[in-house]
């Protein structure tokens, strides 16, 4: 049964995607983060390369995953979404990271 999962995405990338900071994909149950970032970039193609490298399908150094108060950055992308953001309750989170001071 498809899921709808809510996303938020950083303000640049909702420049580039020209959409509202908060965008809902359908996935295939059991919704994983993989297939919402697939979901996200066939959605909008205009991501593609941006959240995650095209070939090797891992996140970029900078972008981060959260989601119920959890990082999901460093989990397999396989793995289930949390069930707060599969039923809706929460958003699944894409942050671009800072670095230095």
């Amino acid at each position: 049964m498809p899921e709808r999962i809510r996303v938020v995405i950083p303000i640049p990338l909702q420049a580039l995607a020209r959409t509202d900071r908060e965008i809902q994909v359908v996935v295939n149950s059991p919704p994983s983060l993989e297939a919402v970032l697939e979901a996200l970039e066939t959605r909008y193609p205009m991501l593609r390369g941006t959240i995650r490298d095209q070939v090797s399908k891992q996140r970029r150094p900078f972008i981060r995953f959260f989601a119920c108060g959890e990082d999901l950055s460093m989990e397999p992308a396989n793995d289930p979404l949390p069930d707060c953001v599969v039923s809706g309750e929460e958003v699944l989170r894409v942050v671009g990271a800072m670095a230095g001071g």
